[in-house]
């Protein structure tokens, strides 16, 4: 009589659990994962003993990267939207790309960047730098790509995000940073409230309206006379509150992109300010990008917030410096090119720097 030996038990494999780093620097505590290099926490010193966090967040990192909306996500490789998910190279080769919107790509694809575990390439007390590497076709794009995202706190408490990339074949590139800012912080219960009561200033002259598919007409539109007009600071609330069909197309609020003005997006004056309803806290914005999304918030109800409670709808307002939606499409934009080089090293940044009344 012969007996057989019992199959082997099948392991299920457990799921990494995401990394978690602290940096710190004057008066700025800041929280990162490797899940997406993304920005968990933002908290500042308010006075003594008080602290304000003014980023929107997810109670637990593993949540960051399976949760829609990005909050805190770095997006890429093209972040923001591609028409019809393709496009053609100089040599009129078209690329297909995975869609993950109806048939538009979104921030990079369904398995975009705000997915990945990214590599610890060095770590400090108010430094952190992480690093991925992105194969060829990935998400359906050309080329290598090697990446690198900093994030830095200051002495002054301002925090820097830097993206350096290299590519081995001519490819559009756009990472960008997908923070939630709401600078009244959340209540003593821990809620949220909106970001209607906010002042916005931003340092642009036109605008890019907007189809049904969220995606630019391909027009530049001038801001004057509309609702899109910050370049004398606005409250949200009276902005989102006007009768016009962009802000129905962008699910009844902004979801555009605004062309920076050519002396801010060279790095050296601020494109954007936003002040708290209180009036007690102030955010001031610089990057090297040439446009700025601004969404606000419009489909965040209902989204996991950090304390455990949903989120509601407008509870936070993303300033996401990038190149324009859909550029690869539109090489006639007045922007430098969003296509990275062979061979090329591209560097862009944004700042966000805050001003207290205690």
């Amino acid at each position: 009589m012969t007996t057989s030996s019992p199959a082997p038990a099948q392991l299920t494999p457990v799921p990494r659990l995401p990394q978690v780093f602290g940096l710190a620097n004057g008066g700025t505590h800041i929280m990162v994962t490797d899940r997406g290099a993304s920005w968990l926490s933002c908290e500042l010193d308010m006075g003594p003993g008080s602290r304000r966090e003014i980023l929107l967040g997810h109670q637990k990192p593993s949540l960051y990267g399976t949760q829609p909306g990005y909050l805190g996500a770095i997006v890429g490789r093209y972040a923001n939207r591609i028409a019809g998910s393709q496009f053609a190279d100089a040599t009129g080769q078209t690329h297909v790309l995975a869609p993950n919107e109806g048939e538009t790509q979104l921030h990079g694809g369904p398995d975009g960047f705000d997915k990945r575990d990214w590599q610890v390439l060095s770590r400090g007390p108010s430094r952190l730098v992480l690093g991925l590497e992105s194969p060829a076709a990935d998400q359906g794009f050309p080329g290598n790509l090697q990446a690198q995202v900093t994030y830095d706190v200051a002495s002054d408490g301002a925090v820097t995000i830097r993206f350096d990339t290299r590519v081995d074949a001519a490819c559009p590139v756009n990472l960008s940073s997908h923070g939630y800012f709401n600078l009244d912080g959340a209540d003593a219960q821990g809620s949220v409230g909106d970001v209607l009561d906010h002042t916005l200033w931003i340092a642009s002259k036109h605008y890019l309206p907007i189809d049904a598919r969220l995606v630019p007409t391909g027009e530049l539109a001038p801001v004057q006379g509309t609702p899109f007009d910050f370049s004398t600071a606005q409250r949200l609330r009276g902005a989102l509150a006007h009768n016009h069909p962009q802000l129905s197309l962008g699910g009844g609020g902004l979801d555009h992109c605004f062309v920076l003005d050519a002396t801010g997006h060279a790095g050296a004056q601020p494109v954007a300010r936003l002040c708290a309803g209180d009036g007690r806290l102030a955010m001031t914005l610089t990057t090297s990008y040439p446009g700025l999304q601004c969404y606000s918030g419009n489909y965040l109800a209902g989204l996991p917030g950090r304390n455990g409670r949903p989120l509601t709808r407008h509870a936070g307002l993303a300033l996401e410096p990038e190149y324009f939606p859909d550029s690869p499409n539109h090489p006639e934009w007045p922007q430098p090119s969003c296509w990275q080089q062979p061979g090329e090293r591209r560097s862009h940044f944004m700042c966000f720097a805050f001003d207290k009344t205690l």
